[in-house]
């Protein structure tokens, strides 16, 4: 009896504190600088807006962080040093319920490519919806908007050969 009031008591304290924690995007792996970004964070860094098609072919104004930004403070390979065994490394893209999804380091580095991938917080001049936020990774130029990812929690930075 004593046992069950025990486990009982521990996970409802385990329910609040679960309810009470901040969102937040934590970015680790392969970084000089592990890095955990809140929404009050991303208002203060550089903001870009990018469109992006929803299903339905219509579009949509995301506004956010470029994720080469956010790389480049936790320290990742970018830029000139983005060479060699380098090129092997990948950022995995956590959300929420689960889904995952890769992109090599080059797909993100200006240095690589024109396009701009955000870390957004608001759509169309709102913040994200509900089961939609508050993170979204927002993939502009692809035929479809599979790697967009919905409630982004974790960017983790890995080696191929791992």
């Amino acid at each position: 009896m004593k046992r069950s009031c025990l486990v009982g008591l521990l996970l409802s304290l385990f329910m609040i504190a679960t309810a009470q924690q901040r969102p937040s995007v934590k970015i680790s792996g392969e970084v000089t600088k592990p890095l955990t970004l809140y929404p009050e964070n991303l208002h203060t860094m550089k903001r870009t807006t990018v469109t992006l098609k929803d299903r339905d072919g219509n579009d949509h104004a995301y506004t956010g962080v470029p994720l080469q930004d956010i790389l480049e403070q936790a320290g990742v390979t970018t830029g000139k040093a983005l060479r060699g065994e380098n090129l092997s490394k990948y950022l995995l893209v956590r959300s929420a319920d689960g889904y995952e999804v890769l992109f090599s380091l080059a797909e993100l580095d200006s240095d690589f490519t024109d396009r701009i991938v955000v870390l957004a917080d608001e759509s169309d001049g709102q913040p994200l919806p509900a089961g939609k936020g508050p993170f979204r990774l927002v993939v502009p130029g692809e035929k479809r908007p599979a790697r967009s990812s919905f409630q982004v929690t974790e960017l983790i930075i890995r080696f191929a050969k791992d």
